[in-house]
C-alpha cells in the first residue's frame, strides 16, 4: 500500500472513488492551511473538495454538499501496517 492518498477520494459507497481500505485507515485533509475533518469527497488535481452544508438533505436523504476550490493536502493519519514474514526456528 502506497504512503500518498489517492487524488480523489469519496466517502459515498456508491460513488467510484470510493475505497473502504483507505478509509479505514483514515484520511486527513488539509485545505487551504486549515485542517478539515467534515470533507465528504475531495479532488487534488481539480483543487476542491466537497463538504456537507449544515443539516439539508436532498431528496434521498443524502446531505447537500457545497464545493470550494483551493489547496488541497490529504495525507493519512495512521501508517501503513506491513507484513513481513519471517522464518523463526
Amino acid at each position: 500500500m502506497s504512503d500518498t492518498p489517492p487524488d480523489r477520494l469519496s466517502l459515498d459507497p456508491r460513488s467510484p472513488h470510493f475505497q473502504a481500505e483507505l478509509l479505514q485507515r483514515g484520511v486527513g485533509i488539509r485545505f487551504n492551511g486549515q485542517e478539515k475533518t467534515n470533507v465528504e469527497e475531495y479532488s487534488v488535481s481539480e483543487g476542491w473538495i466537497k463538504v456537507a452544508a449544515g443539516r439539508s438533505r436532498d431528496r434521498f436523504g443524502n446531505p447537500m454538499t457545497v464545493k470550494l476550490k483551493g489547496t488541497v493536502e490529504p495525507y493519512f493519519e495512521n501508517p501503513a501496517v506491513t507484513t513481513h514474514s519471517s522464518d523463526e526456528n
